[in-house]
Formats: C-alpha cells, structure tokens, sequence
C-alpha cells in the first residue's frame, strides 16, 4: 500500500444513495487529512451532492438486476477503464455486483490495494425460488474468484462471514468484521429531540401508545408478521397505534402496494419520511421483524434513541438486540410471538425504559459512527485521523 502522505482512495457501488447516506462519514474524514476521494457510482438523486463535501463524483453505468452476461462483462471494462485513468491506491467496493465486477475491474486497472464490504447478503438468500438459488450459485462462483483476489473483505456482522467459510468463498485470513454503518449518536439523542409537535401534526391522542416500524415497505422486512400483529393487538387495546414508515419498492418482488398499505385498518403507513430522529422519539415500542439483515440503521437509531426494540432473532439483527437486556428476540415470520413480545412492553413502562436505557448505552459503546469510522482509517494505513 502506498505510504505517502496523500492517497487516492474510490469508493464505488451500485447506488450514489449507498455511498453518500452510508459512507459519507467515512469520506468526509478522509478529505480533511488531505486525501483525494472518489465516489464512483450512477447518476442519482444524491450523486451531485459530494462535491460539497470535497468528494469528486464518476459516473458509471449498470443495471443493479441484469443477469445478461454480454451487458454485465461490459460493466467490468467500463469501470477497468475508469479505474486506468484515476489510479487510485484503494479502492473499496459495497454491496454484491460492485465487490465483484469492482474488483476484477480494478485488478485489470492495476489497482494495488482493493477491499470489498459484505453488507448483508440480501434478498436471494431470503427468498428460495428457483431464479433465486440459480443468482446464489453465480454470485458464489465469482465470490470465491474476489475474495481471492482482493485485499481483505469487510463484514458487518458475524454471521455472514461465517456462511462465507463454510462455503468455501473466502480464505479466513482475508475476513475482516467492522460491526455495522455506525449511528450518529450526537444526533439521534433522546434529550435532543422532542416529539410533541410531530403528535400533534398525526392527530395522535396523549395517552395512545406509539409502535414504529422505519423500512422498505417489503415482505422481506417482515411486513406481513408487523400487520398481522398489529391487527391482533388493536382488538384487545385499541389505544395502541402501528407506525410504518418507508415507502414501497417498485419493481421488487418483495414489495407490497400502495393500495394494499393504505387500506389496512390497524395501520398509519406514513411513506417516504426525512424527520425519523423525530419518530423514533415519538414511538414507546420500535419493532423490526426482517428475515435477515446486515446489520440495520434503523435498529441502531432507535436503540441510540433509548427505545425497546423488538426485532427477529436472525442476521444482524441480533448483532444490536441482546434478548431480555435492551428488547426482545423473535423467530423470524412468527407474527405471534412478535406481537406477545410487542405487548410485554406496553404493558410495562418501567420496562420500556430500563431496555432504553442499556440500549442508549450500548449504542455509544459499540455502534458510534466515530468508533466505527476510526476503524476504516486503521483499514486503510491512514495515520491520526481526526474523527
């Protein structure tokens, strides 16, 4: 690795949103200690934003479900030919057709050091059709090619890396594990943020009990297993009000429709929402049923927010819950249990508030986004970064 002390270092996915929502914290560190960093992604909504940030953005183009192989090997010697012309010293790829074409692209460019980031292994390991375990199997084939030749893979939860040894994908010595995006805890703080007006603004009641769900609004964020518990609480306490906010995923499989959301009877579905510090605040119970994860935002914010959480005992998810200690753990798809778990806490504000509280503490302890930027610095050889 280059050891001077400015380097070019490109970050490049699959979504100017992963890069500027996920790894700005990461970038902007590295522009004030004096590197040249680069966003290498399509044009999107977020893609004209770095430049605020001293971030130099390159556009490329790819279809994130293509499966043609003409149209996908094109990619590769489109990014091999960007990679040529800036020569960068690191470059790190996210999620799965950017670690895999990003690193044969930037072996072909001569790039000296790559790291891939495993964040999640997403829906084809949920779903188990037959499209599904065919991509699994491709994805895995040229997995064990990039893992190999890449400097090390970064994985954000314990589970995941695991499944990778198993299947032969990576040598152990190439695994590296910096637990989740990080949380900015200095922002999502409990003291800092107030609701009341946001109450009022849903026409909600004082004295309504809040339950918040914050995702895609997909099958696969366990969807089916929220309103099925919603619709078995709101019978016996309907002074109990379900939250979902996120918007549907068009085009996914995975997604429910508007329609379908908006005549739910024991749901206020609010879409697409920028003020969650604010709705998190508002919530007494968050809840996150998912059938996997990497390990979700979402969770981290509502803990760092000091709220109970009731999530899926799976990937990921387990990675912020410790169950009985900050919320509860779940099986995955069982809509009863989630509600009697959901329950439990309503029932109980002194509960809510002692799981709040460790979840606060633990939020601080191991998810700070500074904590987790530092250990990217340490990754990459930058020296005293000011984080």
């Amino acid at each position: 690795m280059k050891t001077a002390t400015t380097m070019k270092i490109a970050f490049l996915s699959h979504l100017d949103a992963n890069l500027f929502l996920f790894r700005l914290p990461i970038m902007e560190l590295l522009v004030a200690n004096g590197h040249q960093v680069y966003a290498i992604c399509p044009k999107g909504e977020f893609s004209n934003r770095f430049i605020e940030y001293g971030v130099e953005t390159i556009h490329y183009e790819i279809n994130r479900s293509g499966l043609s192989p003409l149209q996908e090997v094109s990619v590769i010697f489109r990014l091999a030919k960007i990679l040529r012309h800036l020569q960068p010293d690191i470059l790190h790829t996210f999620t799965a057709k950017p670690n895999i074409y990003g690193t044969i692209a930037g072996i072909l460019a001569g790039v000296p050091t790559i790291y891939n980031l495993v964040e999640g292994l997403g829906s084809f390991y949920v779903d188990h059709s037959l499209k599904s375990r065919f991509v699994r199997e491709c994805m895995e084939n040229l997995y064990r090619v990039s893992c190999r030749l890449s400097e090390a893979t970064v994985f954000v939860n314990s589970d995941d890396p695991r499944y990778f040894l198993s299947r032969h994908l990576i040598p152990r010595s190439k695994i590296r594990i910096i637990r989740s995006v990080g949380v900015d805890t200095d922002f999502f703080r409990p003291d800092r943020v107030h609701a009341s007006a946001l109450r009022q603004q849903l026409g909600v009641q004082n004295g309504v009990r809040i339950v918040l769900m914050v995702a895609r609004a997909i099958w696969h964020k366990g969807l089916a297993e929220y309103i099925a518990a919603a619709n078995q609480l709101r019978k016996s306490d309907p002074n109990v009000l379900f939250l979902l906010v996120g918007d549907i995923d068009e085009g996914n499989p995975s997604s429910a429709t508007r329609d379908y959301l908006m005549s739910q009877p024991n749901l206020m579905w609010l879409g697409h929402r920028q003020d969650i510090a604010e709705l998190t605040a508002l919530c007494d119970v968050y809840v996150l049923p998912s059938y996997r994860e990497g390990v979700p935002r979402t969770l981290l914010e509502a803990a760092s927010m000091a709220k109970p959480i009731v999530t899926t005992d799976t990937v990921g998810c387990r990675e912020v819950v410790e169950d009985g200690v900050n919320g509860f753990l779940v099986p995955v798809r069982d809509s009863r249990a989630l509600a009697d778990r959901i329950a439990t806490l309503l029932g109980d504000s002194e509960l809510r508030e002692r799981m709040g509280l460790n979840g606060r503490a633990k939020a601080v302890r191991e998810f700070d986004v500074k904590h987790v930027v530092r250990q990217y610095l340490d990754l990459y050889g930058v020296p005293d970064g000011r984080v």
